[in-house]
């Protein structure tokens, strides 16, 4: 039997071959773009699943080629992008999966944040925006969320689409900013949330959620959000992780999402968490990886599990059983073309044991440096708590740099 996945997440390909492989199955990467996986599909023996060539957002085309697969038993939805088309699929073959209805929910950042403030879970509202006419729109922000700020696409990934403003001045700036910025949804403002930012990593099944642990998320200053460091997991105290869990539960439950692995961002402000946006997935960058090592398992077989529509054992996995894990994000100081790295060498020199994940190979274009876009690879550490591996992932990641040419 095969399992199909429509697109999945630059790292964590191998572990899902290993753990369809493990349940009896063959993999089936239906793809559009075989460049997003380079790393993964270099560590892998060229026979170790199937990757299919097509253009992933085209319902028609991913139905033709999974019509085309004659033991079909399931297909991954694990991605933001493509999830719509991958749950209407599912549906359509008659294969377990989320209800389309929930995933196009989820999609909408605005009709999540709504709904969650509607039913006294967010404590911010939001105004959906013309993002065509500036004049208007800071009218809006200014009469309905005020200031400071933050104005996002509806669908947006990868922290693109994204202005934080705390001034009239830095509000009409990035409203025209918007106007000229291809959006893969609408534009709405909602308030900013004064805090650190997380996320929380979940696993659901028949509507029980278990928080399998909260990663913690470091940004550039503002006004850009770019993401630079990641470290997993995040020692809260005890009973504030058990209120972050019931909180996290009736979230997800109110917005549908009853199976399967979820990234909940949030900000912890001085009130109690406050959410920023729900994925229903695994986490993206190294979240999946941090997962693995920490719970000393391939966490990758409950997304088999959910795919095929059974209860996952991960639910019932120890928590702490492995080493925490920190990582960093490398950017170049400048756009261009991407040559290489220096540094990569002197890795074996550090503690925690280095790791380099490349996201692109020398030969690339990188044209923004505002978003995860311009990410050149990322440096990941091991360590016993989350606060030593991020040191000693922002200490390797220092000696790591990309070398550009205009």
């Amino acid at each position: 039997m095969t399992i199909a996945a429509l697109e999945l997440l630059s790292f964590g390909l191998g572990r899902i071959v290993a753990a369809a492989a493990d349940a009896g199955h063959r993999l089936a990467l239906l793809t559009s773009d075989r460049a997003v996986y380079r790393h993964e599909l270099a560590q892998l023996r060229p026979d170790a699943l199937d990757v299919v060539d097509v253009d992933t957002l085209d319902p028609a085309a991913g139905a033709a080629a999974l019509a085309r697969i004659p033991d079909l038993a399931g297909l991954i939805n694990s991605t933001d992008t493509f999830g719509i088309v991958a749950a209407d699929l599912a549906a359509e073959f008659g294969l377990p999966g989320p209800a389309p209805a929930t995933v196009r929910l989820l999609r909408d950042k605005a009709a999540v944040r709504a709904l969650l403030h509607d039913r006294g879970l967010s404590r911010l509202p939001a105004r959906t925006l013309t993002g065509g006419d500036p004049a208007a729109d800071a009218a809006t922000v200014l009469d309905t969320i005020g200031l400071p700020a933050v104005l996002k696409d509806t669908a947006g990934t990868s922290s693109r689409g994204v202005w934080l403003v705390r001034d009239e001045a830095a509000l009409r700036a990035a409203l025209t900013a918007a106007a000229g910025t291809p959006l893969r949804g609408g534009l709405f403002a909602e308030p900013l949330a004064a805090g650190p930012l997380y996320s929380a990593e979940t696993l659901s099944w028949s509507g029980h959620t278990r928080l399998l642990g909260v990663c913690s998320r470091l940004v550039s200053p503002e006004p850009a959000v770019r993401e630079e460091a990641a470290a997993f997991p995040v020692a809260l105290p005890g009973p504030e992780a058990a209120s972050i869990e019931e909180w996290l539960g009736r979230l997800l439950a109110a917005v549908g999402h009853e199976a399967g692995f979820a990234h909940v961002e949030f900000v912890l402000t001085e009130q109690g968490p406050e959410l920023v946006e729900i994925n229903r997935r695994i986490g993206g960058a190294l979240v999946g990886e941090a997962l693995c090592r920490r719970l000393a398992t391939n966490v990758y077989h409950a997304l088999i599990d959910t795919t095929l529509g059974r209860r996952p054992a991960l639910l019932d996995a120890e928590r702490d059983a492995g080493p925490a894990t920190g990582f960093v994000l490398v950017y170049p100081a400048s756009a261009g073309t991407l040559t290489g790295w220096t540094g990569l060498d002197t890795l074996p020199t550090f503690p925690g044991a280095p790791e380099w994940y490349p996201t692109l190979s020398p030969g690339d274009r990188v044209r923004y440096l505002d978003d995860q876009r311009g990410c050149t690879g990322i440096l990941l550490t091991e360590a016993a708590t989350a606060e030593l591996a991020l040191h000693r992932a922002l200490a390797a990641a220092g000696s790591v740099h990309p070398v550009m040419a205009p």
